[in-house]
């Protein structure tokens, strides 16, 4: 089993930043897909970007260009950042991972990011 722990959520002010992180442990020796979704409060849960085994990336339309996946598999850590922050993105994000060897997915227990006007 693997263990997704979210950090780095937070308050900031619209056009602010921030560096989501999400460290994976447990039987973590396994190619594997990763992924950022968020979900706000009485919404759906939403797929904001992900990342392959091999680094390809992709993004919901409405963070493309502000938003940044990338990872580091030597620290078994995929990141998030996000710049140009605006009140929509207010959510809680969750990390997901599907690892290959495992056939099957986990999921972080979510970190709140709030953005302010």
């Amino acid at each position: 089993q693997v263990q997704l722990v979210e950090s780095g959520g937070g308050l900031v002010q619209a056009g602010g930043s921030l560096r989501l992180s999400c460290a994976a442990s447990g039987s973590i020796f396994s190619p594997n897909d990763m992924a950022w979704y968020r979900q706000a409060p009485g919404k759906q849960r939403e797929l904001v970007a992900t990342i392959t085994n091999n680094g390809n990336t992709n993004y919901a339309d409405s963070v493309k260009g502000r938003f940044t996946i990338s990872r580091d598999n030597a620290k078994n850590t995929v990141y998030l950042q996000m710049n140009s922050l605006k009140p929509e993105d207010t959510a809680v994000y969750y990390c997901w991972g599907y690892y290959y060897t495992h056939y099957k997915n986990y999921w972080g227990q979510g970190t709140q990011v709030t953005v302010s006007s």
